[in-house]
């Protein structure tokens, strides 16, 4: 099948660009973004994602205010333009390639009763850093290998919701919104997977993730982690990346300025009663002085994960709802079960210092099953003394 790409001299294989070189079901293009106030405040997280031979496009929106978390989803039949990102309501628009881009949710379009509406534009403050290719196995089967890079910068626009209108930037007497755009495709593993064939054969250990996007005033960081059940680094990439004021003013796709880093360093302690991690610093030594920088973070709350898809009991990634669906929820914060598998998957909203430096940022925790530098066992087990 030819799509409007297919007019340009971009192909990898011999097929159409719309056709996959994999014939793997969980084959995906995913968009990720969080936004947040520089008090913290405010919370927004966008997850959206295309699954070409499942034909399936879904996207959420979640956004936290005053000790609640709010969320959207939508659900359809992908389109059969391959660089279209819509789900009834829902949709994303590249405005420029790797420098800015528009989340859109129609609060008038006729599968949208969930009180939902948005317009919000990204525009990057930073280079995009690419990532270290992620391939996990299960067996001899590859289950996860993906690309994914990472670029930090601001929001403006407006979101409505519960009967709100919350405006940011722009015309509007606040500030623009930081936060981070995260993009990934490749094949990820989806809730169910392939039923076929005998079962899994037990194995040991499972996910220690650990990724930390953070906003100073005049540089971001970059911060991400996969280690084994012994504590061994798989994928890692640490970053100190320069900030510009505009999109003109950025220097390219990626930037020659950013200083790389090595020795990516943790120090955790967690809930008495659960995974959650309750104070951290983390810390990493620059590859061109062997200068060390450690970064303090104090918690303001937490993100759940499921309120843009991932783990969601219903809304869960590449699930067919029908040829469009909608449905929006929301829950305060105290009241989400941390020990539920669920709620394991979560972004802590965080101050940050570095040095002389403060600001904001968040760290993402994923860790399931065995861990042994803390002392971790079962699936979610907490922590043992």
């Amino acid at each position: 099948m030819l799509s409007r790409f297919d007019d340009y001299p971009i192909h990898q294989t011999p097929d159409p660009v719309a056709t996959p070189a994999s014939s793997d079901p969980d084959v995906y293009e995913r968009y990720w973004f969080n936004g947040y106030s520089k008090s913290g405040d405010i919370f927004i997280g966008v997850g959206a994602a295309r699954y070409p031979h499942l034909d399936i496009c879904d996207g959420s929106l979640s956004i936290v205010i005053d000790g609640e978390q709010h969320a959207f989803h939508a659900s359809a039949r992908a389109t059969e333009e391959p660089s279209e990102l819509i789900a009834g309501p829902f949709r994303i628009d590249i405005i420029e390639p790797m420098a800015s881009c528009r989340v859109v949710i129609e609060g008038d379009h006729p599968e949208n009763d969930t009180g939902f509406a948005c317009e919000l534009t990204f525009e990057g403050r930073t280079g995009n850093v690419e990532e270290p290719r992620h391939h996990f196995g299960r067996g001899i089967r590859r289950v996860m290998d993906t690309t994914r890079f990472t670029q930090l910068g601001r929001w403006t626009g407006w979101i409505e919701f519960d009967g709100r209108r919350i405006e940011f930037g722009g015309d509007s007497a606040s500030e623009p919104l930081w936060g981070t755009k995260d993009r990934s495709w490749g094949i990820r593993p989806l809730a169910g997977g392939d039923t076929r064939g005998a079962p899994a054969r037990p194995r040991k250990g499972g996910l220690f993730f650990l990724w930390a996007p953070l906003h100073f005033e005049d540089i971001c960081v970059h911060y991400q982690l996969f280690e084994d059940w012994e504590g061994r680094p798989m994928f890692s990439v640490g970053a100190i990346l320069p900030t510009y004021e505009t999109l003109a003013d950025l220097p390219g796709v990626e930037d020659p300025a950013v200083r790389h880093m090595r020795n990516n360093e943790h120090k955790l302690s967690f809930a008495s009663d659960s995974r959650m991690i309750d104070d951290v610093q983390l810390a990493f030594t620059a590859i061109d002085d062997g200068t060390r920088y450690e970064i303090d973070f104090e918690k303001l709350y937490t993100f759940r994960m499921k309120g843009i898809g991932y783990t969601h009991p219903e809304w869960g990634h590449g699930e067919w709802k029908g040829e469009v669906a909608t449905g929006g929820e929301k829950w305060h914060l105290d009241s989400v079960d941390d020990t539920a598998y669920e709620n394991q998957h979560v972004q802590h909203i965080m101050k940050v210092t570095m040095g002389d430096r403060t600001g904001i940022g968040v760290l993402e925790q994923n860790i399931l099953g065995p861990y042994r530098p803390y002392n971790l066992e079962g699936f979610i087990t907490p922590p043992s003394d």
